[in-house]
């Protein structure tokens, strides 16, 4: 018999504990995009979307300027 593995619970943070993490986030990128390097309007992207099970967690966020943000979006759907 084969054995299924248990699903991991996906992390959904409050919004003052998100708002904490998405600042590290930008320090940890050294608050710039990680696709074209701008410096400007900069926001916190999910690697692998909520809506598609992915969680609140660090390792699963990326730095991105509005546009990239935007573009990456855009190519997804």
């Amino acid at each position: 018999m084969k054995k299924i593995p248990a699903k991991n619970p996906r992390l959904r943070l409050d919004s003052t504990s998100y708002a904490k993490l998405q600042r590290q986030v930008l320090e940890r990128d050294g608050w710039r995009c990680q696709v074209c390097g701008s410096m400007q309007n900069l926001q916190v992207h999910h690697l692998k979307f909520r809506s598609h099970s992915g969680s609140d967690e660090e390792q699963n966020l990326i730095t991105l300027c509005a546009e990239c943000h935007e573009r990456m979006h855009g190519a997804r759907h």
